[in-house]
């Protein structure tokens, strides 16, 4: 449990504590520090627990993944349940939980007293577990740029993201000299790129209720999708925009947008140290990504 996470208060949090310590074992425990969850999950793959219930946001799930799946996917691995706590909820609301934590408890207990699981595909950056999606780019420069404002106090909401990212469009990024390139084995590089959003389900994030759709047909059930920008003009840009909130899947590579579908493996190439966001996490300025589908890694209380 995330004592900060942002949908619930104190008061809320007991009450879903005491609803899933009806019907299972529950034992409890508050992350302190950044990488706690990690250990934690880490910590129920090697006790061989059933389930790891998580309250918090899709940064506190991405953890808990890599400390489960620190040896890889197996029958030994507890399944994952979610309770949505953090601003967007993305991996818990693609999965069709509730957003209402309260509401997303409820269909979570009849799942485990039904025994409804499933088993999703997740994929791997460089040493990282990633559950939706990691992007190189002005995307993670935006998410870069978030995460100096909360560490300041400020609140992850849709205004600040949309201030942040009209910010960063005209005065932070480098609309003029593209960094990033794919490659994907067997196939054409696909270069000069702005930015590149590889996503493992749909949606990839959420404006408040509004889904933002780069790549709308991934899927848990099948390998990668990419999204890339080549071309960060506003007339241009202004259609890919479009392009994100009406859920299109059209794009080619001449058209200054390129969209790849069910991709098992693919490297992100920067020829400068470029923004790296996981699961909406900041990763820092890399030059290079790997990221490798794993099909049916993991299984989810639904």
């Amino acid at each position: 449990m995330n004592p900060n996470a942002t949908t619930t208060n104190e008061r809320v949090r007991d009450v879903l504590v005491h609803a899933l310590a009806s019907v299972v074992d529950l034992e409890v425990v508050v992350t302190t520090h950044r990488g706690h969850a990690r250990e934690l999950g880490e910590q129920a793959l090697r006790d061989q627990k059933d389930v790891v219930v998580t309250l918090g946001g899709d940064g506190t799930i991405n953890e808990v993944v890599n400390g489960m799946l620190v040896d890889g996917p197996g029958p030994g691995v507890p399944a994952l349940a979610t309770v949505p706590g953090g601003s967007a909820n993305v991996l818990a609301r693609s999965s069709g939980l509730p957003r209402d934590p309260v509401e997303a408890t409820g269909v979570l207990i009849a799942g485990l007293e039904d025994h409804r699981f499933r088993t999703i595909s997740l994929a791997t950056a460089d040493d990282r577990w990633l559950t939706m999606s990691v992007g190189m780019g002005l995307d993670a420069e935006i998410i870069a740029k978030m995460e100096q404002l909360r560490s300041r106090g400020k609140k992850a909401t849709p205004t600040r993201y949309l201030a942040t990212t009209l910010r960063e469009y005209f005065a932070g990024t480098d609309r003029r000299h593209p960094a990033v390139t794919l490659q994907r084995p067997g196939e054409e590089d696909i270069d000069h790129v702005f930015l590149a959003i590889v996503q493992n389900a749909a949606p990839w994030t959420f404006f408040g209720d509004f889904p933002v759709n780069p790549n709308p047909e991934a899927s848990f059930d099948r390998d990668l999708d990419v999204f890339a920008i080549r071309d960060l003009r506003i007339v241009p840009s202004l259609r890919w925009t479009r392009r994100l909130l009406m859920g299109s899947s059209a794009g080619s590579a001449g058209s200054g947008l390129f969209v790849g579908r069910d991709i098992p493996e693919l490297t992100i190439l920067a020829d400068r140290p470029t923004a790296v966001q996981l699961d909406g996490e900041a990763l820092g300025d890399l030059t290079e990504v790997r990221v490798v589908s794993v099909p049916r890694a993991l299984r989810i209380v639904v």
